[in-house]
């Protein structure tokens, strides 16, 4: 059987990937798992050159090992987008006030900066770009979106990230909000990796 890599050590972000990805001929596993415990520094611009940049670390250090041939390696990067400050955080989602900064205190700074915005004016969505990289060396990016609007308050505890500030106005919700399974349907990753499961079966199953 075949293992995909994938290049986080998020255990939220791993157990959505494994729910989405099980019906994969494959074992699913973090690069932690796999035994690879590196510092990857995301240099690029877009969220397809971080993912991209990740899932190549992975391989490259599997093909030292002499294991490439029996790998997909994939690695995502993800991030929220607020219209009205100008796409921020963007790619810098993580990094937005320090990675060590959690969450809640990077969420409830944007509210203090949106304090005055209006309803109409808060659009925002989750972006997510996932890269993998086959044993031949070849490589492939999906990408996956889903729109919504920043709330005024934190609200909900099922998520992570910005998840509870997220507001999507077609559940009356936010992200965090949502079950499990609600969020598994629509969430701009479960988009990401419904699309990269279909490059897979061309290539691999």
């Amino acid at each position: 059987m075949f293992q995909i890599i994938f290049a986080t050590g998020n255990q939220g972000k791993m157990r959505e990937i494994q729910a989405i990805m099980g019906d994969c001929k494959a074992e699913i596993i973090s690069m932690k798992e796999a035994g690879f415990d590196l510092e990857i520094e995301e240099s690029g611009t877009t969220f397809e050159e971080n993912a991209l940049i990740k899932a190549r670390a992975v391989a490259d250090a599997l093909a030292a090992r002499g294991e490439a041939q029996t790998c997909v390696v994939m690695a995502d990067d993800s991030g929220l987008e607020i219209d009205c400050l100008n796409g921020e955080p963007g790619v810098y989602s993580a990094r937005y006030l320090g990675e060590e900064t959690p969450f809640d205190v990077k969420s409830r700074d944007f509210l203090r900066r949106m304090a005055d915005v209006p309803e109409e004016k808060r659009n925002a969505r989750f972006v997510c770009a996932i890269a993998a990289v086959f044993p031949d060396g070849e490589s492939v990016t999906t990408n996956g979106i889903v729109d919504g609007r920043i709330g005024y308050e934190l609200r909900g505890d099922n998520g992570f990230g910005y998840d509870p500030i997220f507001y999507l106005p077609e559940y009356g919700r936010t992200a965090a909000e949502l079950s499990d399974e609600e969020k598994n349907q629509i969430s701009h990753r479960s988009r990401a990796l419904k699309l990269m499961k279909e490059e897979l079966k061309k290539r691999m199953f």
